[in-house]
Formats: C-alpha cells, sequence, structure tokens
C-alpha cells in the first residue's frame, strides 16, 4: 500500500467543521479543496481568519509529516521573507493530530492560510521568469541547511527514481506515447546516469507548480505552500521542476526555460554540469507526470484533478522529440552565462 494507490481520505465538510471545533477550538465553515492523493479544505471563521485543514492519504508515514512540519519551522526562521505556511496547534499543543475516522485513524494539520494569488490564477506573460527563478534560488538557499532522514525516500515523483517510469508507462497502452517516454529514458540514460555524481543534492521543495506558487499584486513570488512532495536529490531538479510546468502550452519555451534558469543562477550558481542537465531533467519529470496520471487514472477515474496536466504535458514531450536537447543544453547554458 502507498499513497499513490490508496483512496484518498472522503471526509465530508460537516466532519471537518467538528474536528476543527472538537480538537482546534475553531467555529469555521469548511470548503472542499483539489487534491491529488490526501483531502484538503479552506477552513474561515465569522472574523475573517482563514485556514487550511488536509487530511492525509491513510498510507502516508508519520514521519513524512513530520519532516514537512519541521521545514516549515526551519523556513519562516532562516528565510522570513519567503512566505510558508504556520501550523495550527490543537487544544492540547500538538502539530498533528491522529484522528479515527470509520476505523482508520487519520493524521490531519491546520495551517494558517497564506495571503497571495497562485499563480495559475495569473497571466504568465505579465510575470518575470526571471524573479520566478531568483525566488526559487532563494528557496534553496534556506533549504540548504534542513536535514532530515524522511527525505531521503524512494519517491515516484523525485526524477532520479526512473524505477517508476519504466515500471507503470505500460499504463499508457498507446505504441506512440510508449516510444516516446523510451526516448527520453534513453536520453537521460546517455546524458545523466553517467555525471550524476556531479550533481549536487540536498532538500529541495521538489513540487514548484503553479499551484503552489504565490504571487503578489505587484507580480513578485512572495511565497509556496505543499512540502508534500520534498525530498533529497539533484539540487538543480527544483529549477527544473517549475521550468516543466512553466513551458506548458507556451508558443516559446526556450525564453521562459532560460530566463527562469537564468535567474535561479544569479542567486544559487550552478555549475556546468547541472546547468547542462536541465532539460533532460524537465523531459523526465515530464515523463513521470504522463506516467502517474495514466497509472493513477486507472485506480480513480474519478479524480480529474489527476490529469490537470497531461495534454499539455505530451504536446511539450512530442515537441522536444523534434528537438536536440544537447542543442538545448548549449544554448540554456549561454543565456545564462551571458
Amino acid at each position: 500500500m502507498s499513497i499513490f494507490n490508496t483512496l484518498p481520505p472522503l471526509f465530508h465538510s460537516t466532519d471537518i467543521e467538528k474536528i476543527a471545533f472538537d480538537h482546534f477550538g475553531m467555529n469555521i465553515k469548511a470548503v472542499k479543496l483539489n487534491s491529488e492523493r490526501d483531502q484538503n479544505f479552506h477552513l474561515s471563521d465569522t472574523s475573517g481568519q482563514e485556514y487550511v485543514m488536509k487530511i492525509f492519504n491513510e498510507a502516508e508515514e508519520l514521519q513524512i509529516v513530520y519532516m514537512q512540519n519541521q521545514v516549515l519551522y526551519h523556513v519562516a526562521e532562516t528565510a522570513p521573507s519567503i512566505r510558508v505556511s504556520s501550523i495550527v496547534k490543537t487544544l492540547n499543543g500538538s502539530d498533528i493530530l491522529e484522528y479515527l475516522y470509520h476505523g482508520t485513524v487519520h493524521l490531519v494539520r491546520v495551517l494558517n492560510y497564506v495571503p497571495g494569488q497562485q499563480l495559475k490564477d495569473m497571466d504568465h506573460n505579465v510575470l518575470s521568469m526571471l524573479r520566478l527563478g531568483n525566488f526559487l534560488g532563494k528557496l534553496d538557499h534556506a533549504l540548504l541547511g534542513f536535514i532530515h532522514p524522511a527525505a531521503k525516500r524512494r519517491f515516484p515523483w523525485d526524477i532520479r527514481n526512473i524505477d517508476f517510469i519504466e515500471t507503470h508507462y505500460s499504463n499508457l497502452w498507446d505504441q506512440r506515447k510508449c516510444h516516446l517516454i523510451d526516448h527520453f529514458l534513453g536520453q537521460y540514460k546517455k546524458n545523466i546516469l553517467p555525471k550524476e555524481t556531479q550533481l549536487r543534492k540536498a532538500v529541495i521543495h521538489n513540487d514548484g507548480n503553479d499551484h503552489n506558487i504565490l504571487v503578489s499584486d505587484n507580480k513578485n513570488t512572495i511565497g509556496i505552500i505543499d512540502f508534500g512532495d520534498m525530498v533529497h536529490t539533484y539540487i538543480v531538479c527544483e529549477p527544473a521542476v517549475c521550468i516543466a510546468y512553466m513551458v506548458l502550452g507556451k508558443k516559446d519555451p526556450f525564453s521562459i526555460a532560460a530566463q527562469l534558469l537564468k535567474g535561479y543562477n544569479q542567486i544559487f550558481p550552478l555549475y556546468r554540469d547541472e546547468l547542462m542537465s536541465v532539460i533532460y531533467l524537465v523531459c523526465i519529470r515530464l515523463c513521470i507526470t504522463v506516467t502517474m496520471a495514466a497509472y493513477r487514472k486507472n485506480l480513480f477515474p474519478d479524480n480529474t484533478y489527476i490529469s490537470v496536466s497531461d495534454d499539455r504535458a505530451w504536446d511539450f514531450l512530442d515537441y522536444m522529440q523534434g528537438q536536440g536537447l544537447n542543442d538545448w543544453a548549449e544554448k540554456l547554458l549561454q543565456y545564462v552565462d551571458r
């Protein structure tokens, strides 16, 4: 049993309101939010205070939740200019509530709501990719001092873990798409695996998508939410993951990738091998996206959030198959260095 093949929790808003009152002393109204493998609710009280309650997937490990809590404290202390959620303790002073529901113990956490627009709700054309890259560089500087044993996990959303793709991409049931995945796996094995010792590793957020990045009214990136995919992996995966989402559906993906990478490198300088690896990591991340979507759609066909990036990811992979990845890597290097 894993968080990826276990049904998400099925709490009702009335259940959440009772939990909030009984265990957090809150008299609130709960509204369900989109979620992939957990269950999230937006909470609001009559005074205008807002919170988010997460009911973790029953297969989630307690040490992973502890790690997520610890990183929130760490970032708030080491980089206070970066907005992250703060933890609301239970009435008995705990960060995590263990709640028995229909015979199953669920881990429950309440966070203060972080103000700001989600990047998905903004016109990306007016957002500076350079400043977005700067923000991710600042985040990774803050994370450099964070160490937790749970981060060194075998995790499907870790770009290093191509085993997940190789095991599950047969779920695509489409020979052309399988050949496309094979192409990028081959590129990764040829160009990244031989030099992986040159790619520095640390704990990263690992999910800088447009649902998790928060932007201010003046278009500055100010915060980040959802540390559920954090993992100890290649540092350069941080900008690569963000690029993988930012280029989807864009007419000039190279310009977006180049600006974001340049911005990251200005704050968190990368080695040449790391810069050269980015486009290969971007493509593998999108291979994980489409493989995970196919795998989980078979298990949970009613969860449309699973496929939120699926079609655009395939379009980008189709496009990149016709490009020379090494040419892209060289051009990215030149752009960042100029």
